[in-house]
């Protein structure tokens, strides 16, 4: 007799949801490839080259600035801004085997990186004209230079790289929220921030 007994199926996937839309996917590889080449330019002094690139950055701050409130759903300010104690408590469930929630968005201590960093990018992309018009002569602070004493206009150069590697610093601890939490929510964040999309799961 023919075993009419079927083998289970395999439990399909959760269905994929565009979460993040095309001008944020952008904004992110292209700040990426842009600040790698700024720090090369700057560390093998090409100056002018270095310049046009900060230029295109403060552009492309603007834009994200911009599209923070105008953009579509998960990429506006509004969908993750969360109170210190959500904040705090999703930080100490980091460290257990899984997160106390899942965010279809950003997550508590990924929006607190993103608004770091747009923080410190912006610190990064006013020292660098500061510098370009108080040590170079140039840009369009150049109007500024006046006021800036010898060691002043120094220090605002000093104060331009210190950020820097201020940035690269949280680069790497953004890197590292992104491994830790694609690992614990069984999700390929770095794929999403390609594609777009991420599973749909029951929490988010």
């Amino acid at each position: 007799m023919a075993n009419s007994t079927h083998p289970t199926a395999p439990a399909s996937s959760p269905p994929k949801i565009r979460v993040w839309d095309l001008p944020l996917r952008l904004f992110h590889w292209i700040l990426v490839a842009g600040f790698v080449s700024a720090y090369l330019t700057a560390k093998y002094r090409l100056g002018d080259i270095h310049a046009l690139i900060g230029y295109a950055l403060c552009m492309l701050l603007a834009a994200r600035i911009f599209w923070g409130f105008f953009g579509s759903r998960y990429s506006r300010f509004s969908s993750f801004i969360f109170s210190p104690a959500e904040t705090w408590s999703y930080a100490r469930s980091m460290f257990g085997k899984h997160p106390v929630k899942h965010y279809f968005g950003h997550n508590p201590a990924g929006a607190l990186m993103v608004f770091t960093l747009l923080a410190l990018l912006a610190a990064i992309f006013t020292t660098g004209l500061l510098t370009l018009a108080v040590i170079d002569f140039d840009g369009p602070l150049l109007g500024l230079e006046p006021y800036f004493s010898d060691a002043a206009s120094y220090a605002v150069q000093d104060a331009h790289e210190w950020l820097v590697n201020g940035a690269l610093a949280l680069v790497v601890l953004h890197l590292t929220g992104v491994v830790g939490g694609s690992i614990q929510h069984g999700e390929n964040l770095t794929l999403a921030m390609i594609t777009g999309k991420k599973h749909q799961q029951p929490s988010a």
